[in-house]
């Protein structure tokens, strides 16, 4: 067996640890969620309680999960009555995301409710219906890039949702986490009807969990205060409400109390116009630093750098001895080894050239 020797590294200046972040603009266009294959990739499901969105047919099995959908309100809320369309589901998916996003408020096991601002102080609530978007793993990886979200939607009727446009921005949110604060579910920030983030708030956007809130009163034009203005009549679902003897479309109101989770569901992406945003991979690394000195690693363990017990590569006794290094073992205290780091080329180590290696594990 040949002789191996192991060159010790010094943690202090040898090793280091690095963090990287990979950004991928994800956008999501509205052909997608308002169903490009005849609602084929929609799929909804006998509790209910969501949807879910693919990007192709979801019996397809080159389908991938995008997002889901549902939505719901506070059992305070002026739209809470026992006799509306699955009130008690409503009721159950607002406190099961406020639970895992923002905690209790520490009072009889309240929850705390979304609110339009990042102050948790109960004094802000989105009172009305809220849509949730939970977007997918593949999608978000490691989290939101913050300050990158945009999504627009239609304000208009049913037969023009598009008449008119609003686009909701992360416009305060920094990467640095500025203009962000944090709770159980992670970081968040607010959605804002302009890229200057003044005004009302219209939603929030928790960066690690890749769920986006909105109001529904984002569906409402609003005047200089954040008051909806008498657009709110406007059909927002096409659902059946009658009117007399006359089935008309559903305002937003009618359509959060009268219409399944799944009815209302099918409203909003069907004014979902785009969804924008940088997802965040995550690359934490440590690197080696594998130092070869003039006095080491000149000699090759092949078993073919000898023939009759003399170095092939040497045509004189006199001349230094050279290797190639081709391969660096990290190994542990006990010399088992760890990991191997294959280089892209040969590099000629003789006594008169000193080298250093830099080996790079990610994780």
């Amino acid at each position: 067996m040949p002789v191996r020797n192991f060159e010790p590294l010094n943690p202090k200046s040898d090793i280091t640890n690095t963090r990287t972040f990979l950004h991928e603009v994800l956008p999501i266009t509205g052909a997608i969620p308002s169903g490009t294959y005849n609602d084929e990739n929609i799929k909804n499901f006998s509790h209910g309680m969501f949807q879910s969105v693919y990007d192709y047919p979801y019996l397809s099995s080159s389908a991938n999960h995008i997002f889901d959908i549902t939505m719901g309100y506070d059992e305070n809320s002026p739209l809470s009555a026992s006799s509306h369309t699955q009130n008690s589901k409503k009721i159950n998916m607002y406190n099961e995301f406020s639970q895992l996003m923002l905690g209790f408020t520490g009072s009889a096991n309240n929850v705390r409710q979304f609110e339009s601002d990042l102050r948790l102080d109960d004094k802000n609530a989105m009172s009305g219906g809220v849509f949730f978007v939970s977007l997918s793993r593949l999608l978000t990886k490691d989290q939101i890039k913050k300050g990158s979200v945009q999504l627009t939607v239609g304000t208009g009727s049913w037969a023009a949702p598009f008449a008119s446009t609003k686009t909701l921005y992360d416009a305060n949110a920094k990467v640095d986490g500025q203009g962000t604060n944090n709770t159980l579910g992670g970081d968040y920030g607010v959605l804002f009807s302009n890229s200057a983030g003044t005004g009302a708030g219209l939603g929030l956007v928790f960066y690690q969990s890749g769920l986006i809130v909105l109001t529904a009163s984002v569906f409402t034009n609003l005047d200089g205060k954040g008051n909806p203005l008498a657009v709110q009549a406007v059909d927002f679902n096409s659902g059946s409400i009658l009117s007399g003897s006359k089935p008309t479309g559903q305002t937003l109101d009618q359509s959060l109390m009268s219409s399944s989770i799944s009815g209302n569901c099918d409203a909003f992406r069907h004014r979902l116009l785009n969804l924008q945003f940088n997802n965040t991979t995550e690359i934490n690394s440590t690197i080696y630093f594998c130092r070869a000195p003039h006095n080491k690693f000149n000699y090759s363990s092949n078993p073919t750098y000898l023939s009759n017990s003399k170095i092939r590569v040497k045509n004189v006794a006199s001349d230094d001895p050279v290797a190639y290094i081709t391969t660096v073992g990290l190994y542990n205290g006990a010399h088992e080894l760890l990991a191997i780091a294959k280089l892209s080329e040969p590099l000629r180590k003789d006594p008169q050239n000193e080298l250093t290696v830099r080996v790079r594990l990610d994780y």
